[in-house]
């Protein structure tokens, strides 16, 4: 079965990649709570806790790309409303040992499309979509979210083509925010 080289490190520690679009750093760290002037090139630590979470961020044309590891905010509802008001955002969150894989479209705080762990692709799947779907049904039978189909569809709906150097070589800044409950956004 193929596999997406990106995903190893995100799924087997877990992860979450959001793409926000028309928003600059700033912006973005101050929906999420946070203070843009705290943060810096270099990690402050390499984990999230109960009340903070630690991410990476990096703009990158439209767009600002917000990478963490052991924490969930960019597949939390509230997060995610927040986020996207007023412009699109895409969000992917993966974990190899439970098969736990999520995928997010929203665009001004309206889901579009989803893929929730266990549960499956929302119905229906909008227009725009559908022959992209099954395109990617077709490449990818039966595979988990996270080896080919998600990375497929960050890539339509952002224009942005995930490679291993995007999450390893794109120069972000780093810093802790509010940390939330976790919950679903459900169709």
């Amino acid at each position: 079965m193929p596999t997406d080289p990106i995903h190893a490190e995100l799924a087997e520690i877990g992860g979450c990649v959001t793409y926000v679009r028309d928003l600059p750093f700033e912006e973005v760290v101050t929906r999420l709570g946070g203070r843009p002037k705290t943060f810096t090139p270099e990690p402050q630590r390499d984990y999230s806790t109960e009340s903070e979470a630690h991410v990476g961020i990096a703009s990158m044309g439209d767009w600002t790309m917000i990478v963490e590891w052991s924490s969930l905010l960019g597949i939390s509802g509230s997060v995610m409303g927040r986020l996207s008001a007023g412009t699109r955002l895409v969000s992917h969150s993966c974990l190899d040992i439970k098969a736990l894989d999520y995928f997010y479209w929203l665009d001004d705080g309206e889901l579009r499309f989803c893929f929730i762990a266990q549960e499956g692709y929302m119905e229906p799947v909008p227009a725009e979509l559908a022959a992209f779907m099954e395109d990617i049904e077709a490449r990818y039978p039966r595979a988990d979210p996270h080896k080919g189909p998600m990375w497929l569809l960050t890539e339509h709906l952002t224009g942005i083509k995930p490679t291993p150097e995007l999450l390893t070589e794109t120069p972000r800044l780093y810093g802790m925010v509010p940390n939330v409950e976790w919950e679903i956004i459900a169709w």
